[in-house]
């Protein structure tokens, strides 16, 4: 079935979609994506790290407040300037980096968002976005830049969307901007936060059948991640549950032509942590260098100052916190060690006088009362995928690039015992 979802969906994307828009995304974000892998893994191997994939939080500010967010959205605005973000952007397109997620806060309310990516052309970027200020106009202008796709986060029915975002009408807005996109023929995603309460709803093949016939190209189901100074550890997936919705992913991924990225297991189906492996980091509105946006602590920014005059590279080369993260991540676990090792993480921060980044100043508070919980890692669940295709990218693309070795090894050891028993 692999076969047949994966022509399906080849069809999807050369009839459907505009041009144009298709070889910007097959040479910018395939070709040119692919390279800045490789320079990756050649750096990797150096013991350099560099990620070719980065986060950039460009506001704080955001027109709802959903449960459980980690952003400082009713702080005082704080945005990165046009100037600062175009040097991010050169300096990172200097070590092969063509992508960029674009977040916040709400991406749209930066006054000159589109404008900025406008600069450039020879990069792609993903806006992750409610889509409550996306208008015809604004729509038709992505359009027109060719490199830009915006993620639009739906949460679930009307009623469950407006208690998990905190505001009324939160779907209507959000699916007028969908459409907004569509009209326009923007290649556009639908992303969702796996809770409790927006699982029964969202998780089911029907809906994933409702996209495609929108004409939506990819879609990206997040697992709801207890952060920030009102976690809703409630709102958490249980084991049984998260389970599930990886089950769902694999066999979707298997029978539909829709695209469904997941960024924490590889094509075997081990967890992964993609701030742990290096491919990815984050940039948070303040300019500060970050693990991952949940991890709220940085020791460099991205700015020039007099006491730090280091080009980007070399911050992110030399980071012993960066360094020291990532290290710790890949020989704690999987999964994510925010979630089952805040304790450490905690020391990790301490260790290095990291600063917290976030406007509240409680991030580190927030850690040490943290309880631990499962994540993506359960080696006695793992589901490889059943799409050849989604299998062999991984394989070259997005794996853990070798940095769990030692930690695979551990658990190797430790499981012989039984594994003998057993036989």
């Amino acid at each position: 079935m692999s076969l047949v979802a994966t022509l399906k969906l080849a069809k999807r994307v050369v009839f459907e979609t505009d041009k144009r828009l298709l070889w910007k995304l097959a040479y910018t974000m395939g070709v040119r994506g692919a390279l800045s892998v490789h320079k990756h893994k050649r750096r990797m191997q150096r013991g350099q790290f560099f990620p070719p994939f980065l986060y950039v939080s460009i506001i704080n500010t955001c027109n709802l407040r959903c449960q459980g967010c980690w952003v400082d959205v009713s702080m005082k605005q704080q945005t990165i300037s046009p100037e600062a973000f175009h040097k991010l952007v050169r300096e990172a397109k200097q070590m092969g980096n063509v992508f960029f997620g674009i977040v916040g806060g709400e991406p749209f309310m930066h006054p000159h968002l589109l404008d900025m990516l406008a600069e450039h052309p020879d990069c792609y970027f993903q806006i992750f976005t409610n889509g409550h200020f996306i208008t015809p106009e604004r729509a038709r202008r992505m359009r027109q830049l060719g490199n830009i796709t915006p993620l639009i986060s739906v949460e679930g029915t009307q009623i469950v969307s407006d208690e998990r975002r905190g505001r009324s009408g939160v779907l209507d807005k959000t699916m007028q901007g969908l459409h907004n996109c569509l009209d326009a023929g923007v290649f556009t995603g639908v992303c969702t936060s796996l809770a409790r309460t927006n699982i029964d709803d969202t998780l089911r093949e029907e809906w994933i059948d409702t996209l495609i016939k929108m004409g939506v190209l990819y879609t990206w189901f997040h697992v709801y991640r207890p952060m920030g100074p009102n976690p809703n550890p409630e709102l958490c997936l249980t084991p049984e549950q998260a389970v599930r919705a990886r089950k769902f992913v694999v066999e979707m991924r298997a029978r539909k032509p829709i695209v469904i990225i997941d960024a924490y297991h590889d094509g075997d189906g081990k967890a992964l942590c993609p701030a742990a492996n290096g491919i990815s980091h984050h940039i948070n509105p303040w300019g500060g260098i970050e693990p991952c946006p949940i991890v709220q602590f940085s020791a460099e920014s991205i700015h020039t100052t007099k006491a730090d005059t280091r080009p980007l590279k070399e911050k992110f080369i030399q980071s012993a916190f960066l360094a020291d993260f990532r290290k710790l991540a890949a020989n704690t676990t999987r999964g994510c060690i925010v979630l089952e090792r805040p304790d450490l993480l905690k020391k990790l921060v301490e260790a290095h006088g990291a600063k917290d980044a976030t406007a509240r100043q409680t991030a580190l508070a927030e850690l040490g009362a943290m309880t631990p919980r499962t994540s993506q890692y359960n080696p006695a669940a793992e589901i490889p995928e059943k799409n050849i295709f989604y299998r062999l990218a991984k394989r070259l693309f997005f794996n853990d690039f070798g940095v769990y070795a030692g930690l695979d090894a551990e658990h190797a050891k430790n499981s012989a015992p039984a594994v003998l028993a057993g036989k």
